[in-house]
């Protein structure tokens, strides 16, 4: 078939052929019908993403390669930030950020075990694993309605000589008070990640500037799983303004090694074999140096390759979500009197993940939502609810060891009783919307 062909003359042939592929078979959408099943999230793509995905495979360099570094360089550039990794998964990503936090290239702002950590107890297990698996302490926070973010107002209340970061998730794409927190932080010495992974697209006002979530603490991080804001199949990335973290960071994502090269590269300093390092023989090779204790959470090529794709349409995927967020909550607006509406912190403009409810006195969220399951609107809790009333929290529970609570995390429980969310992906039609909205008026009914 290619024996006349020039490889390059091949692959346009391929990559016209996936083309067609996309636009016969993916191409074709369904038309809404009552009754049909309305995912909360779904991924949104077109022949593009099959495209890069399969000029990737050609290549078959499968390891992170041209499209990992166009990414990095491509999602840095959007989040207006110098630096950008690509991982394997937004968990990966935060337990990166997290364990960047304990290196001994910080000296005393290294994070020990026993340290804390200050985040909140309704959000997803993976922002608070990390701390819990290294050996440092959370100190949970509750929540105000109806941002859903942490209450700043107890964070004084939870700093302590031990008290060496703040680690917290924009809510469902909803910002937290970025001002009072970062404001918090720097007065106290304190590192900021922002976990970003509910979030990529919003923007919020700093003195006068506006900037993209993830940009303002010191590290921030992404997830890139399909239900997501944009998607690779699985992947995350983490990213820094700070050239010692994200150092840091890359040597903890490749092994904890200390050489930067990247992936098939060797010898980019030009010091490979002339350096003593720790008790190594003098020269011992560079590239089996390792300054951290690492692991291996790199992302394919193959990934990267969708999400070049991807990060084309981002725009425009948040602008669908603010227009079918702003939609329903128009639409919802006569139920305020049973219903608790989400609202957007001051000063930002949210790129939203979804639209969480709670259900006002008197309204059974159980019914409401098995209501809407039933019927087929797919819904969503916020995540662990409590995280300290988890299974996993069990033993640690009995103990009364290993975290803190400042105060009752009344709001918290309310959230975890009362409150669920439905989707705003790219992909719904009008059609979907307001049959999600006569749905939730005729559960209440």
């Amino acid at each position: 078939m290619f024996e006349h062909k020039t490889e390059e003359e091949a692959r346009k042939e391929i990559l016209s052929a996936v083309e067609e592929y996309y636009q016969t078979f993916h191409a074709k959408k369904k038309e809404f019908r009552e009754g049909d099943r309305i995912s909360y999230a779904s991924r949104v793509y077109n022949h593009e993403e099959m495209c890069n995905l399969v000029d990737s495979a050609l290549e078959f360099w499968l390891t992170s390669g041209r499209y990992t570094q166009q990414f990095e360089t491509e999602l840095a550039e959007y989040i207006g930030v110098r630096f950008c990794s690509l991982v394997n998964s937004g968990s990966s990503a935060n337990l990166l950020a997290f364990m960047a936090l304990t290196s001994p290239l910080l000296g005393e702002r290294r994070v020990n075990r026993g340290d804390e950590i200050i985040t909140v107890a309704a959000g997803f297990p993976t922002t608070v694993t990390p701390f819990l698996q290294y050996g440092a302490v959370p100190v949970f926070l509750d929540l105000t309605i109806p941002q859903y973010n942490l209450d700043v107002s107890q964070l004084e209340k939870a700093l302590s000589e031990k008290t060496k970061a703040v680690m917290i998730a924009h809510t469902l794409g909803n910002p937290f008070d970025l001002k009072i927190i970062r404001s918090f932080c720097d007065e106290h010495g304190l590192w900021l990640i922002e976990d970003n992974c509910d979030a990529l697209g919003s923007e919020y006002c700093m003195d006068g500037e506006w900037k993209k979530t993830g940009s303002i603490g010191d590290i921030g991080t992404s997830s890139f799983y399909p239900p997501h804001h944009m998607t690779m199949g699985e992947g995350g990335a983490v990213y820094t303004d700070n050239p010692l973290l994200h150092k840091i960071i890359r040597s903890l994502r490749d092994w904890g090694r200390d050489c930067m090269c990247s992936s098939g590269q060797d010898n980019m300093c030009g010091h490979r074999f002339d350096k003593q390092y720790g008790e190594l023989p003098l020269g011992y090779d560079h590239k089996y140096v390792y300054s951290h204790f690492g692991y291996n959470l790199k992302a394919t090529d193959l990934q990267a390759a969708i999400g070049c794709a991807q990060l084309k349409k981002l725009p425009g995927f948040v602008k669908c979500r603010q227009e079918n967020f702003e939609y329903l909550k128009e639409k919802l607006s006569v139920l305020q009197d049973k219903l608790i509406l989400p609202r957007a912190c001051p000063d930002s403009n949210p790129s939203w993940f979804g639209f969480l409810i709670t259900c006002r006195e008197g309204v059974d969220k159980n019914h409401v939502v098995q209501y809407l399951e039933f019927h087929g609107v797919q819904t969503r809790m916020l995540f662990s609810g409590n995280l300290i009333k988890q299974p996993c929290f069990d033993e640690m529970r009995k103990k009364h060891d290993g975290y803190r609570v400042i105060g009752d995390l009344q709001v918290t429980d309310y959230i975890m009783e009362n409150s669920f969310w439905i989707g705003v992906y790219p992909g719904m039609t009008k059609d979907m919307l307001n049959y999600m909205v006569d749905m939730i008026k005729d559960s209440i009914k």
